[in-house]
């Protein structure tokens, strides 16, 4: 999902040092956030707005399971809305891309832009125009460098970082009845979304769960050398009672030693939904749970902020998305309630 973001604009706010916890994500200005179910359309405005003939264009930063969900969120808000999608795009994390997307899109001129700025400095170029032109720029977890709220975008919309890692931690502890010894696979890289996750995570184990203890640490650049740093973090730890991974990617490399190993009872938590990850746990594997984001609120939020900002009204500069825990309990539900489609067939299989 995620895990490809090379930029990074908000931060999560660390209190303190020695047993200090983490409070919360906040915005690249330090924002306080506010819940993305406060972002809505009265019918009153909708009524307005479907009068308007107005017209929108997704610019999106490359193709995946969680842009599609994004886009289907925020398609069926403007839907609901009569706002037409005249343009949509994917710059494969090109920047020079992402300009002439926008060239492209503003050439229709839309009155709203959703999108994620791939680069501060280039990203302000790339948006200058469309600022310039009144278009109602809402951004997804990034923003170009020196645009202020509320004269050059709407709102920034991301995930709750914060909860997503606390969620981890939670399900990890539950996992191995609150005590043990656990490892911690983390993303070694200046990646604004995962460095925000893995740390929320690890501040929670060590300031909420005074009878579990982080004994291995070990970051990861590159998710091809999971088994690896998974294989050497058993040998040195054989009694890991459980081991979070920064997402589902390198997550499978590990869960392929443990098996490889013979190893049953060291449980798995990672974040972002996998197939094999979700079917591994579903089966009573190694995996307890995956925390994963709400994509597709993500997407009918930024809709909400676009057209506010065309009727007049205001939104919060930062928001965030919900974060859920699906387990095994709950995969079809949970599934649903992030991606808003039906979770693999293999896994519903598996599942019943």
């Amino acid at each position: 999902m995620y895990a490809k973001l090379l930029i990074a604009t908000a931060t999560t706010v660390v209190l303190g040092a020695v047993g200090a916890a983490f409070s919360q994500t906040v915005g690249p200005q330090g924002e306080s956030a506010t819940p993305s179910s406060s972002i809505t359309v009265s019918d009153e405005m909708a009524e307005s707005l479907r009068a308007g003939g107005y017209t929108a264009a997704l610019l999106w930063h490359d193709q995946s399971d969680f842009v599609n969900a994004v886009t289907s969120g925020a398609s069926d808000e403007f839907a609901r809305l009569g706002i037409e999608v005249v343009a949509t795009a994917n710059a494969a994390f090109d920047v020079a891309k992402q300009r002439n997307d926008i060239e492209t899109a503003l050439a229709k001129e839309p009155d709203i832009i959703l999108s994620l700025p791939l680069d501060p400095v280039s990203s302000a170029a790339a948006f200058a125009p469309a600022r310039e032109a009144g278009v109602k720029l809402v951004f997804l977890s990034n923003l170009p460098q020196d645009f202020a709220h509320p004269a050059d975008y709407a709102a920034i919309v991301t995930d709750d970082l914060f909860q997503m890692g606390k969620q981890a931690a939670d399900a990890l502890a539950d996992a191995i009845g609150g005590e043990g010894e656990v490892g911690w696979i983390f993303h070694d890289a200046n990646y604004y979304v995962t460095n925000q996750r893995d740390n929320s995570f690890k501040s929670t184990i060590e300031n909420d769960y005074p009878n579990i203890s982080i004994t291995s640490e070990q970051g990861i650049s590159d998710p091809a050398r999971a088994e690896d740093i998974a294989n050497a973090m058993m040998l040195k730890n054989p009694g890991l009672d459980g081991i979070y991974v920064t997402w589902a990617g390198p997550a499978e490399g590990v869960l392929a030693v443990l098996r490889a190993n013979g190893n049953t009872t060291t449980k798995i938590v990672t974040l972002d939904l996998s197939e094999p990850i979700a079917l591994d746990m579903v089966k009573g594997g190694n995996v307890a749970a995956i925390v994963a984001d709400e994509a597709y609120e993500l997407g009918r939020a930024m809709a909400a902020v676009g057209a506010r900002a065309l009727a007049g009204a205001e939104s919060p500069p930062f928001v965030v998305a919900p974060a859920i825990t699906v387990t095994a309990d709950n995969i079809s539900a949970g599934w649903m309630q992030s991606l808003h489609r039906d979770a693999p067939e293999s896994v519903l299989e598996a599942a019943n």
